[in-house]
């Protein structure tokens, strides 16, 4: 029932005959013998409560007891209008709808201004002015004239506005030279059409043997296993998308795909990075948006959104991504029904171009490191930081880029890579000398705990820079007293270690251990215990030994982060000079001679095995050093003896750099 209707049958505010009384009221009213205004005598309501009744309706999406008139002055249900206001709206939200001033009011005839208001994907809100138009039906009430364009003036029966994103040009990730690192580049969308496959298992099978055939391999291999009920649950002229290929990796396999039923290929334009292993966990990803992401990000992306997943790409996918624009348009049934949209413009915003990230990556170190990684199916991770000014050169993890940036962030004990700040600190201490004799024996107890070296080799009396090349862990045991309690830590941070610095990026800056039993004290003298590390630390620490000072690493330029550490102290002349001879003696004459020999100029270094659990079996490997400007760590996950793994990752890391 009509609200009006209602008013009137409660109210009485006129009896039914007030339409045929309105000739004599106005005659009276011409011979003053009528006082007070009509309106206020009557108490009928306006053409505008009319108005503000509807877009209250519209608004809350009740328009049932609402009874309309179309344009050809039929009656028409508030149902029938609601129903195509959704439907005119397509995906847009309710849109914010108010009236402008007074109706304007001629005999039966009222027309009233409206400011129309809609909310787009992003936030960009479309505000426009239309109008409504209204009738003063028999029963003297203002009936509504439900046309579409009320909602916007260019709609008519059966239109529907659809939303365009307009993308914006993402922000380039750029090196230290300021080049673009992620450019657009070719791949290569594989899918399937469910009605041309017509064995599902050996398409399978190809698929994958094709796959695993890719060089470099594709880690972490593709999983066919959901193919087969995609395919069944698809309809028959679908694309069902198996896999993204770079171009190059696509061209291997493609005389051993193309030609299998069912195949289908779409070649697309991806911003990505020079291969796929380059800086992969650092960077990240962009890629199409996921339900997850839309459902975190109500309103802010749509279905076919590119957007940065994980890495400095999903770090900064706000300012990357820049502002995207809009376009609507009217879409309309073709002479086959369907909808389509029109050349019919309704409003464009254009797109804000996203901003650049400027970081110190250095293409060729970059690819170097990841190349050295390459054949290694180890997790590992190599940091390089230029000496100079500590900008960080290339964080490469591996297998295939890794999943995860332990380059930055792992936490593991270093292992006789840390004898390095041992030692700086027992030459801070002067409690060793280069020449000056250190036992070396195969076992050494404290407090009832035993350690032993490296396949249980033993030494005797030898110059400590003998103990320090050839990586005696007893020594080192036996030396932790003369740097008491605090003695490790103290120079440890001296070398940036524990310090609170910001790449721009989560990195881990180390813990080290302090005080604690007189075991744990030895243990720690030589790297285990619960001292804890990741790469960019020990890359950073070594390029303090090498220029004679820490200075916190710089990974992200711009927008620089906030909170950069204050350089550290300068380290003793007569306590780094002696370390360095001994870094030097470690590739010349102890554990790392196949470095001796590799282009490029003198390398200095150090290397660790680390136990991280109770199976001395257990190790991680490591190699830090320097060649010229360039400090670098090593670090390979469960990598047993240092001289299998880390040292050769090394050796290709600085021949892959000579040669570039």
């Amino acid at each position: 029932m009509h609200p009006y209707e209602q008013r009137r049958r409660d109210g009485g505010l006129r009896p039914p005959t007030t339409r045929l009384r309105r000739p004599i009221l106005a005659a009276l009213a011409a011979l003053g013998l009528l006082t007070g205004s009509l309106a206020g005598c009557s108490g009928q309501p306006s053409p505008e409560q009319a108005v503000d009744d509807f877009l209250g309706g519209w608004r809350d999406g009740k328009l049932d007891q609402f009874r309309f008139l179309d344009d050809q002055g039929q009656q028409i249900t508030g149902a029938k209008v609601l129903e195509e206001i959704k439907f005119l709206a397509g995906d847009l939200p309710t849109p914010a709808v108010r009236r402008n001033g007074d109706a304007s009011v001629g005999g039966d005839a009222a027309t009233a201004k409206l400011t129309v208001d809609w909310t787009l994907p992003g936030g960009t809100h479309w505000a426009y002015p239309t109008a409504v138009r209204l009738k003063r039906d028999t029963e003297d009430q203002w009936r509504i004239i439900w046309e579409p364009r009320i909602a916007q003036e260019k709609l008519t029966e059966g239109d529907q506005l659809t939303v365009r994103r307009v993308a914006a040009p993402r922000g380039q990730i750029l090196d230290g030279a300021g080049q673009p690192i992620v450019a657009p580049r070719s791949i290569i969308v594989i899918g399937v059409q469910p009605s041309e496959v017509s064995d599902v298992p050996a398409l399978v099978k190809e698929l994958e043997a094709a796959f695993k055939a890719i060089r470099p391999a594709i880690t972490p291999a593709i999983e066919l296993d959901d193919l087969p009920e995609q395919i069944k649950q698809a309809k028959p002229d679908a694309f069902v998308e198996v896999v993204s290929l770079r171009k190059e990796a696509y061209q291997q396999i493609k005389p051993r795909i193309y030609d299998l039923p069912g195949t289908k290929f779409r070649e697309e334009q991806r911003e990505l990075a020079p291969t796929r292993e380059f800086a992969r966990a650092l960077l990240g990803s962009v890629d199409p948006a996921q339900k997850e992401d839309l459902d975190a990000n109500p309103g802010v992306y749509v279905a076919t959104d590119m957007i940065g997943h994980g890495g400095l790409q999903g770090r900064y996918e706000k300012p990357l991504r820049g502002t995207p624009g809009s376009t609507v348009v009217i879409s309309r049934r073709n002479d086959n029904g369907q909808l389509v949209p029109t050349d019919t413009e309704l409003f464009r915003t254009e797109p804000t171009p996203g901003t650049p990230l400027k970081t110190t990556i250095d293409v060729k170190t970059q690819s170097a490191a990841d190349a050295a990684l390459a054949p290694d199916s180890h997790r590992t991770a190599l940091v390089a930081v230029r000496i100079s000014d500590g900008s960080v050169l290339a964080t490469a993890n591996g297998p295939g880029g890794g999943a995860e940036n332990l380059a930055l962030t792992a936490q593991v004990p270093p292992g006789s890579t840390f004898k390095m700040v041992s030692a700086l600190g027992l030459l801070d201490q002067n409690a060793v000398s280069l020449d000056g004799k250190v036992a070396c024996p195969k076992t050494f107890t404290v407090d009832g705990r035993s350690f032993k070296n490296a396949n249980d080799f033993e030494l005797g009396d030898v110059p400590f820079r003998t103990d320090f090349a050839k990586s005696c862990n007893t020594a080192f045991a036996a030396l932790a007293p003369k740097l008491g309690d605090t003695g490790l830590a103290e120079t440890g941070r001296t070398l940036g270690l524990e310090a609170k610095w910001e790449l721009g990026v989560e990195a881990f800056t180390g813990k080290i251990s302090t005080g604690g039993s007189a075991a744990e004290r030895a243990a720690a003298a030589f790297g285990q215990g619960t001292n804890l590390v990741s790469p960019i630390a020990m890359a950073a620490a070594t390029a303090a030994v090498a220029k004679g000072q820490w200075q916190q690493p710089k990974l992200v330029l711009d927008p620089a982060p906030a909170g950069s550490a204050p350089v550290g102290p300068q380290l003793k002349p007569t306590s780094v000079e002696p370390l360095r001879t001994m870094m030097r003696e470690v590739v010349t004459a102890g554990s790392a001679t196949a470095l001796k020999n590799v282009p490029g100029g003198p390398v200095h270094g150090k290397t660790g095995t680390a136990e991280y659990d109770n199976n001395p079996a257990h190790t991680h490997a490591w190699f830090v050093g320097w060649q010229g400007d360039v400090a670098f760590a090593v670090f390979v996950e469960n990598g047993g003896g240092s001289g299998d793994t880390a040292v050769p990752i090394a050796d290709r890391f600085l021949r892959n750099l000579a040669a570039r």
